[in-house]
C-alpha cells in the first residue's frame, strides 16, 4: 500500500520544509479584476457625457433671448438681421440726401483782339433761408454774349426770330445780343440760352431760332447744347439730341451742321462766351 504523505502544514514552512509558489504574485487576479472594472467605469462615463452633452446653443442675432442650435444656424433656414449699432446713416438715407449738382464750365484763353472769354457755370446756387424766415436769395443769373472767333467784332444777335452774327451796335443791339446762360432744359451738365424777352434759342430745321418754350420734350432737347473744347481756346456747342452736330455760322447765319474736318468749319463753329454786352 503506497505511502500517503500528507501536505505539510503551511503555518510554519521553515519547520516542515514547504515553501509557497513564488511564480505568481499574490493578489494578481484581484488586480486584473479591479483594472477591468476601472476601464469599464471610464468608458461608461465617457459614453454618458457624450450622450447628455448636446451642441452648445447660440444666442440669436436679434438679441431677444431666443437660442438657436448649430444645426439651425448652419442650415440657413432661420436668420435674423443684426441691428445697426453705429450712428452712421444708412446707405439709402445717404443716397437720398445727396443732391448732385450739374455743372459745366467753358473757359477760353484770351482772344486775339485783347478781350478775354468768361467761364460759364450752371451749378445751381444753394438756397439759404433769410433771417426773417422768408425765401432765400435768388440765384445769380449768368448773362453772356456769344462772340465769333474768326469774326471777333461780331456776336450772336436775335433778329426776326433767328440768330445771326452782327457787328456790335447800340443799346438795342446789346440787349438782343445778351443771353442768360441757364442749366440745360433737357437736364445734364449742358446749357440753354434765354433771350431778354424770355424766349429760348433752339434749333429747328437746323437753323438757330428764338422761340417760346412750349413745354414739349422736343423743345427742351432742341434748346440744349453742350460745350466742347475747340482748337482755338474757345468752345463748340454740340446739340444734345443730334450728337456730332455743332452750331456754326455760315453767311453770318447761325445753324446746326454735322462736324466736318477742315479749318473753315473749325473756325466757324468756335465761339467765346464773353461778358454780356447789355
Amino acid at each position: 500500500m503506497p505511502d500517503n504523505e500528507s501536505q505539510p502544514s503551511q503555518e510554519r514552512p521553515w519547520e516542515n520544509g514547504w515553501a509557497p509558489d513564488t511564480t505568481r504574485a499574490p493578489g494578481t487576479r484581484r488586480l486584473w479584476l479591479a483594472g477591468v472594472l476601472a476601464v469599464a467605469t471610464v468608458v461608461a462615463c465617457v459614453a454618458t457625457v457624450s450622450l447628455t452633452d448636446g451642441p452648445s446653443d447660440k444666442k440669436s442675432a436679434a438679441g431677444d433671448g431666443r437660442t438657436t442650435s448649430d444645426k439651425e444656424t448652419s442650415s440657413g433656414l432661420i436668420s435674423f438681421a443684426s441691428p445697426t449699432v453705429s450712428g452712421s446713416p444708412s446707405a439709402s438715407a445717404t443716397k437720398g440726401s445727396a443732391s448732385p449738382s450739374a455743372s459745366a464750365s467753358a473757359s477760353a484763353s484770351p482772344s486775339p483782339n485783347g478781350g478775354s472769354s468768361a467761364s460759364v457755370s450752371t451749378s445751381p446756387s444753394p438756397s439759404v433761408p433769410a433771417a426773417g424766415g422768408g425765401s432765400g436769395p435768388k440765384p445769380v443769373v449768368v448773362r453772356r454774349s456769344v462772340q465769333s472767333v474768326n469774326y471777333p467784332d461780331r456776336y450772336w444777335r436775335v433778329g426776326g426770330g433767328q440768330v445771326r452774327l452782327e457787328a456790335a451796335g447800340g443799346s438795342e443791339f446789346r440787349e438782343d445780343a445778351t443771353f442768360a446762360v441757364v442749366k440745360g432744359l433737357a437736364g445734364g451738365s449742358c446749357h440753354s440760352f434765354r433771350a431778354s424777352d424770355g424766349t429760348y434759342l433752339r434749333h429747328r430745321d437746323f437753323v438757330l431760332r428764338a422761340e417760346r418754350d412750349d413745354g414739349s420734350s422736343l423743345f427742351r432737347q432742341d434748346a440744349t447744347f453742350c460745350a466742347r473744347a475747340s482748337h482755338y481756346g474757345a468752345v463748340m456747342l454740340e446739340s444734345v439730341n443730334y450728337p456730332g452736330y455743332f452750331l456754326r455760322h455760315q453767311s453770318f447765319q447761325v445753324k446746326l451742321e454735322r462736324y466736318q474736318y477742315g479749318g473753315q468749319y473749325a473756325s466757324d463753329s468756335a465761339f467765346r462766351l464773353v461778358e454780356g454786352l447789355a
